[in-house]
């Protein structure tokens, strides 16, 4: 059988180690993969190439696929964050959390049966990073809502969970305050629960 190559992103920090593990993993889960290695983050701005370079998204279009390592962000200043880059080069717009409890493994919940997959707006709302200050004692962050990245992100929960046999969709939210993005992000979920009646929606 065939390899499928993918692009591996070792990241910094804790980033190499951990993504050396999880490639230990697959090779040994046999899943026939082969690894085509970019930089980003800290390696790559060392180089002068910014936080995530042209060529390592080019690579990542190319193969289609790409296992990333954790990447550094500055708090309060310093380069732009390369997960940031990534998710707007690629409008990667859902990031997708599943977490479950296992049966045999013990932790402060296994007591307890979890089976919840989150999926979070990735590139709108404050991940638009847009700022201004406008004057020195003061710094604003511009929350970005549209209908049409709230449909999409709202579509990918509800098929997602339509595919995997669940029953229910949630949507969290702060439209009580945020009347006018959160309320359209709110009004988005709602409408699109209409084109999937099978499954409960509802939100907090």
């Amino acid at each position: 059988m065939s390899k499928r190559e993918i692009a591996v992103i070792p990241g910094d920090g804790i980033g190499p180690e951990i993504t050396e593990a999880v490639i230990r993993i697959l090779d040994a889960a046999d899943v026939h993969l082969s690894y085509r290695t970019y930089e980003a983050g800290i390696p790559a701005i060392e180089k002068g190439l910014g936080p995530m370079p042209e060529s390592t998204l080019e690579g990542i279009k190319e193969l289609g696929i790409a296992l990333k390592g954790p990447t550094t962000t500055p708090i309060g200043g310093g380069h732009k964050s390369a997960n940031v880059a990534l998710r707007q080069a690629l409008d990667l717009f859902a990031n997708v959390r599943p977490s479950k409890t296992l049966p045999g493994i013990k932790g402060p919940f296994s007591d307890i049966r979890i089976d919840l997959v989150i999926v979070r707006e990735n590139t709108e709302d404050l991940y638009s990073g847009i700022e201004i200050q406008p004057h020195p004692d003061v710094a604003q962050a511009i929350k970005v809502i549209t209908r049409p990245g709230s449909n999409r992100v709202c579509r990918y929960a509800f098929e997602m969970a339509k595919a995997q046999g669940r029953k229910r969709v949630t949507a969290v939210h702060k439209a009580n305050i945020m009347k006018l993005t959160d309320g359209m992000f709110l009004e988005e979920f709602y409408k699109m629960a209409e084109e999937f009646r099978e499954i409960q929606a509802d939100d907090i």
